[in-house]
């Protein structure tokens, strides 16, 4: 995640590695990668970095504050 931004929200990494590996494990079973289905993300992260929201002016309210996984102060 870019800590530059105010707000960021995006996919779990450890999650994409998870289902890369759950991937790579059915291609060296056999299976043809063109047999596989697509798989989206269903874990996704919501941070806030108050440092930069501080410098742009923008006030962050608690609510929100509570909602994310990771808050930079």
């Amino acid at each position: 995640m870019t800590w530059s931004n105010p707000a960021c929200y995006g996919t779990n990494v450890a999650d994409a590695f998870r289902q890369v590996g759950i991937y790579t494990a059915r291609i060296l079973k056999g299976a043809k990668p063109a047999d596989l289905p697509v798989l989206q993300s269903t874990k996704f992260e919501f941070a806030l970095n108050l440092q930069t929201a501080r410098i742009l002016g923008l006030d962050v309210p608690n609510a929100v504050q509570l909602l994310a996984d990771e808050v930079i102060e």
